[in-house]
């Protein structure tokens, strides 16, 4: 393939390593680099943590409902700027509805109310000034406008919000620099609104997100399922050309479950260091690449568990053309392991005082980037 043979070609290339004598400093950056500042929201390839707030760690005992190795605020550090959770309406011991972040069931894992990680978030954008951040919430028990206007508004996080000027897909998107300017650096995608018309009148910031946004297939149990073809909306399922003709953006989901007794699924660990990976088969750069030959264009997000291992922001970079990242923490891209801590899968990335960036071939960059 196409991909695999520039990979061959510059396969001698080198990691690069770009610390303390980078010339651009974190505080210049739009979304940890400078090039990106001039670039429009929606010619930008952000990567996302699926289920962020699910975490797989001593914490929660390693549950296997986790999705993520390190929390919220760790995955923004480390280059994260699409956050995504599902949304559970329950019961307090006075008997008060709440809306609570849990995986499928409270039972299983919940991660506390949406206010609590939405002021973590805002606690995060607050000290971070020159970053558009993007969350995406599962509306799981069909919570209305109301009831998540009110979680920001209690967690303090509604003074960054952004506010479409449509209810449906724009043409064009503001830039990352003029989103920054006018502080408006958190959009907020919902799946779903019941009636997104009327959230407007509540809050105009909430986005319907099948009206903005388009996916393909989230449930996948085999590297070989993969594929770039849209599955949601329903009326675009299966339809490339008429998905990309919507002005939508493309979340290219890119995980694998693992199937356990009763039709339960969990997300599948065993492989994430082949899932993550930035080339070779079922890997989230080859389905990068795939997907940008489809549509002519990079997704817009590339959703993964565990974000750390691969580590998928090489992919993002890659996406983007950026090689030279600033204002990153520096995140180890080992899969953690109830008994030893790590299994050891993957590359660390700890480096004093340096960021550890890959540059995936020349030529494969140019050829997504000049594609937009």
């Amino acid at each position: 393939m196409l991909f695999n043979s520039f990979v061959k070609a510059f396969a001698a290339l080198p990691l690069l390593w770009q610390g303390a004598a980078a010339q651009t400093s974190a505080g210049q950056a739009c979304n940890n680099s400078p090039d990106l500042c001039d670039r429009p929201y929606s010619n930008i390839t952000f990567l996302g943590a699926h289920d962020s707030a699910f975490i797989r760690d001593e914490s929660t005992g390693f549950s296997t409902s986790g999705n993520q190795f390190y929390n919220t605020t760790v995955q923004l550090n480390a280059g994260v700027r699409l956050l995504s959770a599902q949304l559970h309406a329950t019961n307090s011991s006075q008997g008060n509805q709440q809306w609570h972040l849990c995986h499928s069931s409270c039972q299983l894992l919940d991660a506390g109310q949406l206010r609590e990680w939405l002021a973590e978030i805002k606690d995060w954008m607050d000290a971070n000034p020159n970053d558009v951040v993007t969350v995406l919430l599962v509306n799981a028990d069909a919570a209305s406008a109301q009831d998540i206007h009110d979680e920001y508004v209690a967690s303090g996080i509604t003074q960054y919000v952004y506010q479409p000027q449509t209810l449906e897909a724009p043409q064009s998107w503001p830039t990352l620099g003029d989103m920054i300017a006018a502080d408006a650096r958190l959009v907020s995608f919902v799946a779903t609104l019941d009636d997104a018309a009327a959230a407007q009148q509540v809050a105009p910031y909430l986005m319907n997100e099948f009206d903005f946004v388009f996916e393909n297939d989230f449930d996948n149990d085999d590297p070989a399922d993969f594929s770039c073809d849209p599955a949601r909306p329903s009326q675009l399922a299966g339809q490339p050309q008429a998905a990309l003709d919507s002005d939508r953006l493309f979340l290219m989901n890119h995980f694998l479950y693992e199937s356990q007794a009763f039709g339960i699924e969990i997300p599948d660990v065993d492989n994430l260091g082949f899932t993550n990976a930035v080339v070779g088969d079922g890997s989230l750069g080859q389905a990068a690449f795939d997907c940008t030959r489809l549509y002519g264009a990079p997704p817009s997000f590339l959703l993964v568990d565990f974000f750390n291992v691969g580590p998928a922001i090489n992919t993002a970079d890659a996406m983007n053309s950026i090689n030279n990242p600033v204002g990153r923490a520096v995140v180890s891209s080992e899969v953690l392991d109830e008994d030893s801590g790590s299994t050891g899968a993957g590359t660390s990335l700890r480096a004093s005082g340096s960021t550890l960036a890959f540059v995936l071939p020349v030529a494969v960059a140019v050829f997504w980037h000049g594609s937009w």
